[in-house]
This record gives structure tokens, C-alpha cells and sequence, in this order.
């Protein structure tokens, strides 16, 4: 037995040799400032913490006898140390946390997943403050900030609405310790947050654009319609409910029941008569079991969820309805337009607006 934890402890003490003197090098410097617990993960087992507030550079420059001296700290905190110090050596953060239940000593697990599997397998429990940040830097240097956590989610369902419209911006002065803290951000609230700037950062990390050039992120839906209004617009021509249908109605439809859910999709739909003649209020709320203001509330979740996706979609309609009323001659149907617009855009937005503050309000 003694032989083997002496071979252990010669493999630990190499292994440190070897990564403190590839930390030590110029490309590294920046890092040893750093304390230990920066590459830690929440999910970490047998952490050191004797040495988690100690900075890198602080622990390369003592001797690897006296770290293992150190009270408390046995072979499998040690061990410990060196993995997160060989996590600290990388030249990039560890990859993108989905679906991986533990870290080995070389590397997190690679996984090629859809978005929709990032969606329901993102892991906030993989993410070290050392992830936190490269996602920061990437929206700072992209100039992200202003864009709203709504707007960017991969769905709102998960999403409150009290933070619907808050500037992803405002969290970017926070380490990920410091936004658990915050009132209200329980662990529901911080993994929606993270999940955010992780595709984000996922996403447009490859992404440089030259001096002149700039990036500009929407959801995946907004650029098909608005084409389609561009080309109406310069065609100067009335399209048929068919038109409508295919290029408006069914992709606002669509993003509905990414974002609120089936049953409000399920409603908006039989309101707009897609498949059908449209229903009315009075028939859905029988047919649900519910009051004709409940099905009201629920049809207003559309309006609510396309305002933060598409804050400009209201504008274009509108200038669309201006150009169909000027080159009208009295006989187009544009009922499943007015309806759509109407639906999803109107008059009176019923929404909060408000740019709220990480921690304004309760779930």
C-alpha cells in the first residue's frame, strides 16, 4: 500500500511540475493574478479549500512539499489542485457545458448536440467563473449589451417576464457568485441567465467582423417575414390571404409555441382560421372550459412574447397596411392580415416594457 500511494504522490507532484512551469511562461501571465477558484465548478467534488481563495501565481511559487503539508489537505485534495491548475493551463476555457455529468483530468467531454438538445441538457453546474467570462468578453466585444435576455433566449417559457426586457448588459459586471446573490435570482432564474450568454457566445465566438463590418443578432424567424415585406413593399402589390398565411401568420404562429406554449398556440391559431374558420372568443373559452377573459390573457401572451422577439415588427406592418390602403381598389381580402396584425401587434401594448435591473421584481 505504501508503494502506491508513494507512486501516487510522485505522479501528483510531476504533474504539478509540469503544469506550473507551462503557467509560468509569458502566454499565461494574466492568469496567475487569478484566484484558484476561478476554473472551479460548482459541481466540483473534494475542492481544496485551503487554496481556492489563493491565487495561481501564489500557489506556483510554493514548494509542492509544503502544499501537501498544509492542514486538511490530503492526496485527493491535492489531486484536486492540480486538476483545476491543469484546467487554468488551457489555452481556452473548458467547452461548452451540455449534458456532462463530471470532469476528467484531461478535458470536459465534447458533445455535438442540436439546439434544441442544448436547450433541455444545458448543465449550469459545469459553469466556472472561467466560462462566465470569456462569454462576457465576447458580448463586450461584439457590443451585445443593449440586446434583451428576451430577445436572444432560446425560449421564453423558462424565461419570467419581469426579465423579459432587461439588457443582457446589466449582468456583465457580475461574477457568477455575485448574480446568485442577487434578490430573486434563484437557481432558475441564474440558469436561464447563463444558458443565455452561453449561446450567445456558442454562437458567434468564431465571429470576427472586420473595422467596417458589424453583427447583428436576431431570432431565426424575423429575417424571412421581413424579406417578404420587402419584397410586397417593392412589388407595390396586395398579396392573397395564401401569401399571408405562408410568409406572416404561420411563422409568428411558429415562434408562439417555441416561446408561450401549445395551448396559446393551439388558441391563436383557431382565432386566425388557419386550418379553419377562425373562432371566436365566446366559442374557445366554452370549448376550454374557461372564461372569455382567461382566453383574452392567453391570447395577449402572443403580443407580449413577438414584442420582445420582434420590437420593429409593429412599425413594418403598420407601413405595410399604409401602402395596402393606398394602392387598394376595394375588393382584396385582407382580413388574415388586419387579424394577424391585429393579434399580434396591437394598438395597445399590454406589456412591461420597462428595462428592469437584475433583481426588480419576483418571479
Amino acid at each position: 500500500m505504501a508503494k502506491a500511494s508513494s507512486a501516487e504522490d510522485y505522479k501528483l507532484s510531476s504533474s504539478f511540475e509540469e503544469v506550473r512551469k507551462k503557467l509560468l511562461i509569458e502566454d499565461f501571465s494574466e492568469r496567475l493574478s487569478k484566484p484558484l477558484a476561478y476554473w472551479a465548478l460548482p459541481n466540483d467534488r473534494r475542492l481544496p479549500l485551503a487554496f481556492l481563495g489563493r491565487t495561481v501565481g501564489d500557489l506556483l511559487n510554493t514548494p509542492f512539499g509544503e502544499l501537501t503539508g498544509t492542514a486538511g489537505i490530503g492526496q485527493k485534495k491535492i489531486s484536486a489542485l492540480v486538476k483545476l491548475l491543469h484546467r487554468a493551463a488551457k489555452d481556452e476555457a473548458p467547452e461548452i457545458p451540455f449534458g456532462i455529468s463530471a470532469l476528467t483530468n484531461e478535458d470536459l467531454k465534447e458533445q455535438v448536440l442540436t439546439t434544441q438538445h442544448h436547450a433541455n441538457n444545458f448543465d449550469p453546474a459545469l459553469v466556472s467563473e472561467a466560462h462566465w467570462t470569456q462569454w462576457c468578453d465576447t458580448i463586450r466585444r461584439l457590443d451585445l449589451g443593449r440586446e434583451k435576455l428576451g430577445r436572444l433566449a432560446p425560449t421564453l417559457q423558462s424565461l419570467p417576464t419581469v426579465i423579459w426586457h432587461t439588457p443582457i448588459g446589466n449582468y456583465l459586471e457580475y461574477t457568477i457568485s455575485e448574480i446568485r446573490q442577487l434578490k430573486t435570482h434563484g437557481e432558475k432564474r441564474v440558469r436561464v441567465v447563463l444558458e443565455v450568454f452561453c449561446f450567445i457566445h456558442e454562437s458567434l465566438t468564431s465571429s470576427r467582423p472586420r473595422d467596417h463590418l458589424n453583427i447583428h443578432i436576431v431570432p431565426k424567424f424575423i429575417q424571412p417575414i421581413e424579406q417578404w415585406i420587402a419584397d410586397v413593399l417593392n412589388g407595390w402589390t396586395i398579396p392573397s390571404p395564401e401569401d399571408v398565411r405562408d410568409h406572416l401568420a404561420i411563422p409568428l404562429l411558429a415562434q408562439v409555441n417555441v416561446d408561450v406554449g401549445p395551448t396559446v398556440w393551439e388558441l391563436a391559431e383557431a382565432r386566425l382560421g388557419i386550418k379553419s374558420e377562425p373562432q371566436s372568443v365566446r366559442v374557445q373559452s366554452r370549448r376550454l372550459g374557461v372564461t372569455r377573459a382567461r382566453v383574452y390573457q392567453l391570447l395577449d401572451d402572443c403580443s407580449k412574447a413577438i414584442d420582445v422577439r420582434w420590437p420593429d415588427g409593429g412599425r413594418r406592418l403598420a407601413v405595410l397596411s399604409k401602402m395596402f390602403q393606398a394602392v387598394r381598389p376595394g375588393q382584396e381580402d385582407l382580413t388574415l392580415f388586419n387579424d394577424t396584425r391585429n393579434l399580434f401587434f396591437p394598438e395597445k401594448q399590454q406589456g412591461d416594457k420597462d428595462q428592469r435591473q437584475p433583481g426588480a421584481g419576483a418571479t
